[in-house]
């Protein structure tokens, strides 16, 4: 992909058919096909991946997604303001060159309540297209099976073997890992670009959409972004472009308003001039939360990520995870000296994520300088049906543990008893408390980077995904949606870029 440049290699002013801010999961493959016929230039903050042997491979995941620290980190972290630690990708291929791998289409409730008019003949093509580039059929070891023996045994039928669809019951996934480890991800998806009639430059923070007001209409007309060195860059479109924004559900709202597109009152008072008063900018934020425990099995475990789901009628996803960490001991120990190499201790996963969710969020700037990541609140369990769908979840996973198929994974005690050894917050011994189960997942609530919202379709955007009261000016990424599509947002993503 010599294509892929950096920045600063950029002239200071060029013009183009089509600019995409976002070189993330809906980004990439949306320049790919827009460059079979008009000349694109594919904006991305972040750097390459292929350089970055942990992000590249299966056992990297958690380092990635930890690693947040310098300002070139592949993964930017941010807490909401409830306090949830969270990630998004600042890397070529974005978001889904640091998830963990699991590939499944979009239920038939998405379709039906996204706002948008779907031509499924077209949807289902740019699935496949997806799906013969970068989709595999995992390999499951120890504990993908064992999770896949007991959702079947606890009752979450049927079990619909390998499948790339959504559907009730136990199955399994695809990967964007491949048989040995290796990640791809939508930034693989550039290869099938016209090398002729694109341009991606890395290390480009754009800081607003440049507007035109003509006083009866507002037109975006270019980008200014910056390149490492610090300086400004004017990238323009011709006549019938578009700028594009697949900047995500933090990146897309964060530059609108900046760019001065959002509430009136909200703008001024960060005295950024106002273009387009659209108070629903930032509105209409969601994060699927994430609950489940963790345990140290007395076996050994391999590295697995998400590979099995169980999707119950109620409206849960059941998912697993396991992987070998590193054991730190207390820093001042008096029995306990420093091992000479490091000490790993196999940690597994269960965890369940809800539907939808309901709840409703909120992203404001925390600061007009684009790099600083906006402030977020999701409100996690404000409304009921989230909090009654996370107690059915916890309580299937109650449901696993007491499977036959767990029962490997416990230790051994004195006279013959078995029990589980939790890392964290175990599950509340009585489980049939509605009050006790959801003081659980209100106490231990984290998230599955699954958010979406901040433009979305009805508020900000229409059904063609353009902004109102805005001429040639789109967003095409998640921020968009009202509610996750199925069990992980990146297919539908690359799906809709596509």
């Amino acid at each position: 992909m010599r294509f892929v440049t950096n920045a600063t290699d950029f002239a200071s002013e060029d013009y183009y058919d089509y600019i995409i801010v976002g070189g993330g999961t809906a980004g990439c493959p949306l320049a790919a096909t827009l460059s079979q016929s008009f000349r694109v230039l594919l904006l991305e903050r972040g750097g390459v991946p292929y350089t970055r042997p942990n992000l590249m491979t299966h056992d990297g995941f958690l380092t990635t997604l930890t690693d947040v620290g310098g300002v070139d980190s592949p993964a930017q972290s941010f807490v909401s303001e409830e306090g949830v630690p969270n990630a998004r990708g600042r890397v070529l291929g974005g978001s889904s060159a640091i998830n963990a791998g699991f590939y499944s289409r979009a239920d038939q409730h998405f379709f039906e309540n996204s706002g948008l008019d779907w031509d499924l003949r077209i949807v289902n093509q740019s699935y496949e297209w997806v799906e013969r580039a970068i989709v595999f059929r995992p390999q499951l070891r120890t504990w993908q099976s064992a999770i896949r023996d007991a959702l079947i045994e606890v009752g979450v039928h049927p079990f619909n073997g390998f499948t790339l669809e959504h559907k009730v019951g136990t199955k399994i996934g695809g990967s964007t890992f491949d048989r040995s480890g290796r990640r791809h991800s939508s930034a693989d998806l550039l290869r099938f670009s016209r090398n002729s009639n694109i341009r991606v430059a890395v290390y480009a923070t754009v800081e607003r959409v440049l507007l035109s007001d003509s006083g009866s209409n507002v037109s975006a007309i270019g980008v200014v972004y910056r390149d490492q060195l610090g300086r400004y860059h004017h990238a323009m479109i011709r006549d019938r472009g578009e700028v594009i924004l697949s900047a995500g559900s933090l990146g897309s709202p964060q530059l609108m308003l900046l760019s001065g597109i959002g509430s009136r009152s909200y703008l001024s008072t960060w005295g950024i001039p106002v273009a387009v008063d659209q108070p629903h900018v930032g509105g209409f934020v969601y994060d699927n939360p994430r609950n489940g425990i963790s345990i140290v099995p007395p076996v050994p475990m391999e590295n697995s990520l998400i590979q099995v789901v169980g999707v119950t009628e109620d409206g849960a996803f059941l998912e697993a995870a396991s992987n070998v960490i590193p054991f730190a001991s207390p820093l001042h120990s008096v029995f306990i000296r420093a091992p000479a190499s490091p000490l790993y201790v196999p940690v597994t996963t269960i965890m369940e994520k809800i539907l939808g969710p309901v709840s409703v969020g909120s992203l404001r700037l925390a600061s007009t300088d684009v790099r600083i990541n906006p402030v977020v609140r999701f409100n996690y369990f404000s409304d009921p049906q989230d909090l009654e769908r996370c107690v059915n979840g916890t309580r299937k996973i109650g449901e696993i543990l007491r499977s036959r198929a767990m029962q490997d994974f416990m230790f051994r005690e004195w006279f013959g008893s078995h029990r589980f050894r939790f890392v964290g917050v175990p599950l509340p011994l009585d489980q049939t408390n509605d009050l006790v189960m959801a003081d659980f997942c209100r106490r231990t609530v984290s998230t599955i980077w699954h958010y979406h919202g901040g433009c979305v379709v009805g508020k900000v955007v229409n059904s063609d995904l353009k902004v109102n009261g805005v001429d040639s000016l789109r967003i095409v990424d998640g921020s968009t949606f009202n509610i996750s599509p199925g069990t992980n947002p990146q297919a539908t993503l690359m799906m809709l870029g596509r």
